[in-house]
């Protein structure tokens, strides 16, 4: 859709990628690198990244922006997550419309229109209940509005693949379902 930043993935070997990284972000990845190994682990990640509301980035979300099977990525590729990270960040402020720093479910349906999805209030709702904590008018901070992006981009490629013909709908075996859905989002 048209709506969504770039994906991020593992970054390149050092050269050209060594002109990408700015000074802050270089200082940012060595404070972030806490043991020193030249690379920033999930959990080394999630101390690093903050929601407005001051917690720290969900587990699940980390790990899904780390997309590297190491579970790990060195300077090249946190500059350009960091890069992508304030690239979704613009778009849930613009989402955000009343400023409280969280989604609502009415913004939430907002930005699935803006982003170019026609979704059901019950599919958005089904992600608010998933993704947000419990409470009587539930949302959603930027990492969890990252991962539910992140999940919606996949899963929509996917589906475009086997929709050939652009009908809006596919015909699937149970095992070709499963195999979409291990692929694109474990």
């Amino acid at each position: 859709p048209p709506g969504f930043p770039g994906k991020v993935g593992p970054a390149g070997p050092p050269g050209p990628a060594a002109e990408k990284v700015s000074p802050e972000a270089f200082a940012w990845f060595q404070a972030v690198d806490a043991d020193g190994s030249g690379h920033i682990s999930v959990r080394e990640l999630k101390q690093a990244l903050l929601n407005s509301n001051w917690t720290a980035f969900d587990d699940e979300t980390c790990l899904l922006m780390i997309s590297d099977r190491s579970g790990r990525i060195d300077v090249y590729g946190f500059a350009a997550l960091l890069r992508f990270i304030q690239q979704w960040r613009n778009l849930f402020q613009q989402f955000d419309r009343d400023r409280s720093g969280s989604i609502s479910f009415s913004e939430l349906q907002q930005a699935f229109s803006q982003m170019g999805y026609n979704l059901s209030p019950q599919f958005s709702q089904l992600l608010l209940s998933r993704y947000a904590p419990r409470s009587p008018d539930p949302s959603i901070q930027l990492d969890r509005f990252i991962h539910i992006c992140m999940q919606l981009q996949s899963t929509t490629e996917a589906f475009r693949e086997k929709d050939t013909a652009l009908a809006g709908n596919v015909r699937l075996s149970y095992e070709d379902f499963l195999t979409m859905v291990v692929t694109r989002m474990l």
